[in-house]
């Protein structure tokens, strides 16, 4: 798979709920934040969503917005509300006036992702994927909702597989957008998916994690001087090269050992250790803890 592929996989997106959201009159909301990637799409009319310290942002009909890991924010039907503290809820939800025909209706939803290794992929996506309705992969994405929409209202065998797919579907296609990004100078994979020399060196890291890979090496692959190439990818990733595969082999170890069926010999010689002693010693440095104690802290039950 190509890099984007990759930590989507890990992420394990499931446990979905989706929603519609409607409003009428003046209304406004406030949310705390939480840690769990949320998503709507505009159906009707139009709303305002305000993050602390920033200038309002207007969706309109068509758009729709992915919030990977979701900050505090306000949502309302102008700019400028102070808004009502409200807690998310599974249930569909009318603000504003109660009576009569909603101007506005949106549907809106949420899901986890696999904890341990969150924080460290989500901090390689955009904090916040924007896409207008004037895109063309607007209707895309609003058909993906429809159908995530309509298998959490149903309850048929495989439920649970294919929303994984479908949000799986649904997260790499928001992050494949060329729409309004918020945050465009955060460093992140996806910069460096659309960096040419960028993205031939994290698509050879990743398909051969177990390589031994230098600084040179990959300069070469990314036809640039070694000086440069450095420079060039901790400004675009935020992390040196030799870093992000430290990084990419341990979300991958970690993953090896929530899932329980591989040996610590398996796992070191998949991800590019000479022994099982050497990747302990990594991984200890790394989390603070022995591969066998993070395994059962996580609920494990394999062979690590």
């Amino acid at each position: 798979m190509d890099p984007l592929s990759d930590v989507i996989a890990l992420l394990r997106p499931n446990t979905a709920i989706s929603k519609p959201i409607s409003g009428g009159g003046t209304w406004a909301v406030r949310y705390a934040a939480h840690d769990a990637p949320g998503f709507t799409m505009i159906l009707k009319g139009e709303c305002w969503i305000a993050f602390e310290g920033e200038e309002p942002l207007k969706l309109e009909t068509g758009a729709f917005l992915l919030l990977p890991s979701t900050p505090a924010f306000t949502l309302s039907s102008r700019p400028g509300l102070g808004g009502t503290p409200t807690d998310p809820m599974d249930v569909p939800v009318r603000h504003g006036e109660q009576e009569g025909e909603a101007d506005f209706i949106a549907l809106g939803g949420t899901f986890r992702i696999e904890a341990a290794n969150a924080p460290l992929l989500l901090a390689l996506l955009p904090r916040m994927i924007h896409v207008p309705p004037s895109e063309e992969r607007s209707a895309r994405l609003g058909r993906l909702i429809d159908l995530i929409a309509e298998e959490c209202r149903g309850d048929e065998p495989g439920k649970d597989m294919i929303l994984q797919r479908m949000l799986e579907v649904l997260l790499i296609e928001a992050l494949r957008s060329q729409g309004t990004t918020m945050g465009e100078d955060r460093a992140g994979l996806l910069h460096g998916m659309r960096d040419p020399a960028l993205a031939r060196v994290l698509a050879a890291m990743h398909a051969d994690v177990r390589a031994d890979w230098t600084v040179a090496g990959l300069a070469r692959i990314a036809g640039q001087s070694r000086s440069a190439f450095a420079a060039r990818f901790g400004a675009v990733l935020g992390c040196g090269p030799i870093e992000y595969l430290v990084r990419w082999r341990m979300a991958l170890a970690k993953d090896a050992l929530l899932r329980g069926a591989k040996t610590l010999d398996r796992i070191a010689d998949d991800i590019g250790y000479d022994s099982a002693s050497a990747f302990s010693t990594a991984f200890r440095k790394r989390l603070g803890c022995p591969p066998g104690r993070f395994a059962r802290m996580n609920g494990s039950v394999g062979h690590a």
